[in-house]
């Protein structure tokens, strides 16, 4: 059996997307090369490749989301780091969500059910 161990994503500047995650997630980075970067932490592993192209949920491209304790500290850290809300907290089933674009816009999501 097979299961999902890591993730790519695309990103039009490396060091924003670097100081983003590492500001609000904690992530660390393990550069190869000028086009690529690694990224580990309390999470699933992956990396960042140079491109100009970003994930949406619009385009069809998979939407990654986030567990948090709570929304509003965790929305406060993505704002402050210069990620943007796009989709603001509302109700679902099981619990509340919001979505997000990193400084790449990149669509990524968190949620809490508390």
């Amino acid at each position: 059996m097979a299961k999902i161990n890591y993730l790519e994503l695309a990103a039009s500047n490396l060091p924003a997307v670097k100081n983003f995650y590492q500001t609000v997630f904690n992530w660390q980075f393990t550069d190869y090369g000028p086009e690529y970067t690694a990224f580990s932490g309390d999470t699933i592993d992956g990396g960042f490749y140079q491109a100009d192209a970003a994930s949406s949920q619009a385009k069809g491209g998979v939407l990654i989301v986030f567990y948090s304790d709570n929304l509003a500290t965790t929305q406060h850290a993505i704002e402050s780091a210069g990620g943007n809300i796009i989709k603001p907290v509302f109700e679902f089933p099981g619990g509340r969500r919001f979505h997000f674009t990193d400084p790449c816009n990149n669509e990524l999501a968190v949620w809490s059910d508390k």
